[in-house]
């Protein structure tokens, strides 16, 4: 079964340049996760305000110098998450793709759950 939320708009100080990592900036994560859901039952899948949670408090409080690695621990830590057997997640970097006058930057990531 797959989840898939699509928006998640976050601020963070990620990039390689000192005024990228000094002042926050708009970010917007899309995720694809993985559930067992077999049941009909909440406890058998994603929490979507938890996962909501993880992923704008990991935009806001760590930094990274590419997207790329953003996207693949946000990917690494929603996979953990209870319910959850593996995540796709998309980092896109919408004011870097103005600046750029293009339509997108992201970078996308895959883990699963280990164990």
């Amino acid at each position: 079964m797959l989840i898939r939320m699509r928006g998640i708009r976050c601020e963070g100080r990620h990039g390689v340049p000192d005024e990228e990592r000094e002042r926050p900036q708009p970010f917007v994560v899309d995720l694809e996760i993985e559930v067992e859901a077999a049941e009909d039952d909440l406890s058998a899948t994603a929490d979507y305000d938890g996962v909501l949670r993880v992923v704008r408090g990991l935009v806001a409080t760590e930094s990274f110098h590419l997207i790329e690695t953003l996207a693949r621990r946000i990917a690494e830590v929603v996979a953990s998450q209870p319910g959850s057997v593996a995540c796709r997640a998309t980092v896109h970097k919408p004011k870097v793709a103005k600046s750029l006058g293009i339509d997108d930057v992201s970078a996308e990531a895959t883990a699963a759950r280990r164990g």
